[in-house]
């Protein structure tokens, strides 16, 4: 009997020796998978916490791409180009600006590559330059210095720093022809980099195409 009662003893105290070990390894193991995800940076990739940020801020980014792109002005009212028209504007990069549908056909491949903000610019410019009203050729000026030509737009312009000082003068006293400088500068760039791509992409080909098929119906 003395025995079987010893035997008893032994067994509870090893059980409750063995329970806070337990406890306590059940608690630190609880503790780690409750923050994996925080301090297990080998996996943090993978972690739930990472993919519902990832998903936030693609939210932020498409939401500000939406509001931006409820801003862009309409393209310019003009009728549909014809063929030749369109084959003209193989000839050269003047002639696709001189007509309204060569300059939204255009403005439409500048979208894709998102640098529609230098025809936008080009525009602005180009309407600026009809002004007369000296208190209207300041608000303009002012309003595309703020789009087009602040580090602090969404739509600023490539500019070297030389065409900016020469803006940063005129502004003093603006003019229509405030933005000259930039807007060659733009003209430029537009010419050489974005109209070659703009000859070779499916946009121009498809409207080509397009056209070329009505005129052998007709």
């Amino acid at each position: 009997m003395g025995s079987e009662r010893m035997e008893m003893r032994k067994r509870q105290m090893s059980t409750t020796q063995e329970t806070p070990g337990t406890a306590q390894a059940q608690h630190s193991t609880g503790n780690r998978g409750s923050n994996a995800c925080c301090f297990c940076w080998c996996c943090c990739c993978s972690c739930s916490c990472l993919t519902v940020r990832n998903q936030e801020e693609e939210r932020t980014r498409r939401t500000s791409h939406e509001l931006q792109a409820e801003g862009i002005p309409n393209c310019e009212e003009s009728p549909a180009p014809t063929l030749e028209e369109v084959n003209a504007w193989a000839q050269s990069f003047d002639k696709l600006m001189f007509t309204p549908a060569g300059r939204n056909a255009f403005r439409e491949f500048l979208r894709t590559e998102f640098s529609e903000e230098n025809m936008l610019f080009w525009m602005a410019c180009e309407e600026l330059k009809q002004e007369s009203n000296k208190s209207v050729i300041e608000e303009k000026a002012r309003l595309i210095y703020e789009d087009y030509i602040s580090i602090l737009s969404p739509k600023e312009v490539s500019l070297d720093s030389r065409v900016r000082e020469v803006i940063n003068r005129n502004m003093l006293e603006p003019s229509q022809h405030t933005f000259d400088d930039a807007q060659l500068q733009i003209y430029t760039l537009m010419h050489r980099d974005s109209y070659p791509r703009f000859m070779n992409s499916a946009i121009y080909k498809d409207l080509l195409r397009s056209l070329s098929e009505k005129s052998i119906e007709a």
